[in-house]
């Protein structure tokens, strides 16, 4: 895992900032809805993507590398 130097404090309802420099580096716009996961004592983020990465396709969706990948740009990319 990476340092940024960043710190943010959790206001009155419970919400944190997250900097534009780190929205910019990671892509995350206005509205993206944003996965919430807990490993041990630490609290991930990673912006939400309900289909595959490549192009958007919701069936056959498959995981590698924490990405998801439909079966059919996973056949495009087994034939380059």
């Amino acid at each position: 895992m990476k340092a940024t130097g960043m710190v943010r404090k959790v206001d009155e309802l419970g919400r944190v900032v997250l900097p534009i420099e780190l929205r910019r580096t990671m892509g995350i716009e206005i509205k993206d809805a944003m996965e919430i996961y807990v490993d041990n004592n630490k609290i991930i983020l990673q912006k939400y993507q309900p289909a595959c990465l490549f192009c958007d396709n919701a069936d056959n969706i498959k995981y590698y590398k924490d990405k998801m990948i439909c079966s059919e740009c996973i056949d495009k990319i087994k034939d380059l």
